[in-house]
């Protein structure tokens, strides 16, 4: 297994388009939608040098919000020539740097499991009508708690092709039951993470294995939580550090599912 994750870590950075190469033919967009009566504000970016359609990606923000580490991420996969497009789960963009203020977007979001749906599909279903999008390649990521939420969409039987975890929480209250998970599962956590300590790791592992998931985990010795975040120590969480080589193997390994389910 490890050799094999290796193989592919290393063709992916070998094949990987160097960012500076197509920077100057992406375009980005600040775009604002709805669930219900709440305003969302989202941030869609594209490869203008890219023909034709192409396989669009849905980026979950972390708990501080839809702020420039998600749109970074959108930018990252234009770059890669996806379609990315940086969702809002909170409304009206807010985005914080505090942890208390964190705590109490999610808080409020998750409250009602309908209603962290419905924003995720809202998202959904503006990129399937964006032009450039092929509607039957659409896969969805998420960092933190935006990990959170892919993982739940896909443990609920969201018609995704892959979801892809940076440093995302796994615990769930809802187990994913035999035949439901349909997308191909990518889970990139740090080993030094105690927001997803090892034993975390382990009972989603066997989660997945009953639920009969096509998945993978990947751990990144020594990585903390927020690993792909370079701003992860400014918010004053010791829980919490960018790590450079973990942020570069974990997107090179994303990439690498992609190129397998995306032809």
């Amino acid at each position: 297994m490890h050799l094999r994750i290796a193989i592919a870590l290393a063709t992916a950075l070998l094949t990987q388009t160097p960012p500076s190469a197509p920077s100057s033919h992406v375009r980005t967009r600040e775009v604002e939608y709805r669930q219900g009566s709440t305003v969302l504000k989202g941030f869609i970016a594209w490869n203008d040098s890219v023909r034709g359609k192409r396989p669009g990606v849905l980026v979950v923000h972390e708990w501080w919000g839809m702020n420039q580490h998600a749109r970074n991420q959108a930018r990252r996969l234009a770059e890669a020539s996806y379609v990315g497009f940086a969702l809002d789960m909170y409304g009206n963009g807010k985005t914080t740097t505090h942890p208390q203020d964190a705590q109490a977007f999610v808080a409020e979001v998750t409250k009602d499991p309908a209603v962290l749906a419905a924003r995720f599909n809202a998202a959904l279903d503006l990129l399937k009508k964006d032009p450039r999008v092929d509607t039957t390649r659409i896969a969805a990521i998420g960092y933190c708690f935006g990990g959170a939420v892919v993982l739940g969409m896909a443990r609920s039987g969201a018609d995704l092709a892959a979801v892809v975890t940076f440093h995302g929480a796994l615990a769930t209250q809802s187990p994913a039951q035999p035949g439901k998970v349909k997308p191909r599962l990518l889970v990139l956590a740090g080993g030094a993470d105690p927001f997803v300590p090892p034993e975390q790791v382990e009972a989603f592992k066997k989660e997945m294995q009953a639920a009969g998931a096509h998945f993978q985990v990947v751990v990144y010795p020594g990585a903390k939580h927020g690993f792909t975040n370079p701003d992860a120590a400014t918010y004053g969480m010791p829980q919490l550090a960018y790590d450079a080589a973990a942020d570069r193997e974990s997107w090179a390994a994303m990439l690498q599912l992609f190129r397998e389910i995306f032809p």
